[in-house]
């Protein structure tokens, strides 16, 4: 059945070039230095003894029941990377952990290393905690991804076995269990199997997994007492998404990461299907995300109590969780409801996570890792984080998540960039690149020039075949308040040809076009809605996509005494001494004077407050300069 619902189709990985200007070296640098860095540390923690069959635990010792999954990611990342940039030397090595996953395949299809070395009596038991269900969905987007960069089937084989198991272990049949999975990602990954394989079944099996979820009797609460539970459960049903049936529920709930997952399946298997019921469900729940529950940076998830949702507003900034993963997760939902909807408000999202969510996830040197990401830093003298966040990156974590998802992200950025449709080639993301996309029965090229988002101006060449009528439609993104294009020169009047958020260039393209976009960059005071009250007479800086914040690197300590003055301008100005380059925003204000306060705790008011200086960086390089105060949201007075 062809796709009923997207109106656009991604670009193909292979399709996109990406070199220079802001991304180029970013990615250059999650292929040379992240991934080895990745692929060392599974093996010094002992992931990969696992797939090796070697990893039998020692008495008393915890083994993570998600560590297939690390080992995935990062293999999928690697199969990105292959497409872009031949390795002849890291595909051996990935022919060979395909070699050890056949050798750990059961003869009936199921693969886990967890439970074939720990628990191999108890598999299918516990699909709300142990994720078997997660850690299949990470192999089979792998072995879909190393199929496609390499044209070898031997992964992809070995995994259609393990869904075939699934499929006949999970169902409405009269032998078959109707549970599913504790964290979706596998629903994500069957459409994927579906479509790299036409078979249905995989389809079929994603979408049984969405239909039951939340259905009563509750599958983990049957689960749960065939396991002879007495306790409680540690979590109640809403934490995994599984409170309400998907077409039911109204407000994101539970954990984040899972949340997105979830939300990003809806929307697969809606177009897949046709199911305009499950297209419903998401557009509702996208908007209690990015209207009520989704912090400037574009990351979602404010408590770390559960790495979970809370209530509509409540986006506390010191204690905001908003992990890495969950704005990942985010990218991946903006960008299926993109492709359906044609509308820029999902390229907003998408693009105001990649360069402040998701990013912030990564040190500038590609081998050091935010798990949570804050909006205030407030570290002990002894470096310690009250709220127990590492006041720094970290080259590993013990749940390693979030590492291997950012580097596959990354690796595979160009097909988030452009998209096509019929007679219609759209750019999502402005980055210096060249795209050979298929428009109108033809190729064109697409090539960017651009230094965004330190500068405000792309110029794009439009190189078709021959010449032929369609559509160049470009973003014009929500920040930017009077975007100007041109087309070989000659401005355009962008009333009434901008709609849903892009400039629908309709003409006669012919080789040799040139288009130029400019997007003023303002500095703008963001203010946050009243009822997020830990923003009252605050303002976050925004500059274009990037969301800023001050260090104490360039302000001191006592951040959140200092008040930017209200009536004094900010300038913007290009940095090439910070971490390789960027744009930072200077300005006045003021503060209390605290080498005057003297000892006392308390102390009648009002204390003088001094002129200062205030320096704010991207808040997605905040971290890389050692250990110190970081904020956001700025008084201003």
């Amino acid at each position: 059945m062809p796709d009923t619902l997207r109106r656009l189709s991604p670009a193909g990985i292979r399709d996109v070039t990406i070199e220079g200007g802001f991304w180029g070296p970013r990615l250059a640098l999650n292929r040379t230095a992240t991934l080895p860095h990745i692929e060392r540390q599974l093996e010094r923690v002992g992931t990969l003894d696992a797939w090796r069959l070697k990893g039998r635990p020692r008495p008393n010792e915890h083994v993570p029941q998600f560590r297939d999954s690390d080992v995935a990611k990062w293999f999928e990342a690697a199969a990105y990377s292959l497409m872009t940039h031949p390795d002849p030397a890291l595909e051996r090595r990935l022919d060979s952990l395909v070699n050890l996953l056949a050798r750990a395949q059961w003869e009936d299809g199921y693969l886990n290393t967890y439970y074939t070395l720990v628990e191999p009596r108890n598999r299918w038991t516990n699909l709300r905690d142990m994720h078997e269900l997660y850690c299949a969905g990470h192999l089979i987007e792998a072995a879909v991804a190393y199929h496609a960069a390499t044209g070898n089937t031997r992964f992809l084989e070995i995994m259609c076995r393990c869904a075939d198991h699934i499929a006949a272990t999970f169902g409405p049949g009269r032998n078959q269990k109707r549970g599913y999975p504790g964290h979706e990602e596998i629903e994500l990954a069957l459409v994927k199997l579906y479509r790299a394989t036409g078979e249905r079944r995989y389809l079929r099996l994603a979408e049984f997994f969405i239909n039951e979820r939340g259905r009563r009797p509750h599958y983990f609460e049957q689960e749960a007492k065939a396991r002879g539970e007495t306790r409680p459960p540690w979590a109640g049903l809403d934490y995994f998404q599984a409170h309400l049936p998907v077409r039911e529920q109204q407000t994101a709930e539970g954990h984040a990461v899972r949340a997105m997952y979830l939300f990003s399946a809806l929307v697969d298997v809606a177009v897949e299907t046709g199911d305009q019921t499950l297209l419903a469900a998401s557009r509702r729940l996208w908007s209690n995300v990015t209207g009520r529950r989704m912090y400037l940076t574009g990351g979602v998830g404010s408590s770390r109590h559960g790495e979970r949702f809370t209530f509509d507003y409540d986006l506390p900034n010191d204690s905001a969780y908003a992990e890495t993963c969950a704005a990942i997760g985010l990218v991946l939902w903006s960008h299926r409801m993109l492709q359906v909807e044609d509308d820029g408000e999902y390229a907003d999202v998408m693009e105001r996570a990649l360069y402040n969510g998701v990013l912030s996830g990564v040190s500038a040197d590609g081998v050091g890792f935010s798990y949570a990401n804050p909006l205030a830093v407030h570290p002990r003298p002894g470096g310690d984080h009250p709220t127990g966040f590492a006041p720094e990156r970290q080259e590993w974590f013990v749940c390693p998540c979030c590492p291997p998802n950012l580097a596959r992200l990354l690796a595979s950025l160009g097909q988030y960039a452009y998209s096509t449709g019929p007679r219609q080639a759209s750019v999502h993301l402005y980055l210096q690149s060249a795209a050979d996309l298929e428009v109108a029965g033809q190729r064109v090229a697409l090539t960017q020039r651009t230094d965004y988002p330190w500068q405000e101006r792309v110029r794009i060449s439009v190189e078709p075949e021959r010449p032929a009528a369609w559509t160049l439609a470009l973003r014009m993104p929500g920040w930017c308040a009077e975007p100007r294009v041109a087309v070989n020169s000659e401005p355009l009047d962008l009333r009434g040809v901008v709609r849903k958020g892009y400039a629908r260039l309709r003409r006669r393209w012919s080789p040799g076009d040139r288009v130029e976009v400019t997007l003023p960059m303002k500095v703008v005071r963001v203010e946050a809605h009243p009822r997020v009250w830990m923003n009252a007479g605050r303002v976050a800086l925004q500059r274009g996509p990037l969301v800023y914040c001050l260090e104490q690197a360039d302000n001191g300590p006592q951040l959140d005494d200092v008040a930017l003055l209200a009536d004094r301008p900010l300038r913007a100005a290009y940095d090439r001494e910070l971490l390789g380059g960027a744009v930072v925003i200077t300005g006045r204000g003021r503060r209390r004077d605290a080498g005057r306060w003297g000892e006392a705790l308390y102390r009648p008011g009002p204390t003088r407050r001094a002129a200062s200086r205030v320096r704010a960086i991207p808040y997605a390089l905040w971290g890389n300069r050692g250990v110190g105060e970081m904020l956001v949201w700025v008084q201003e007075g």
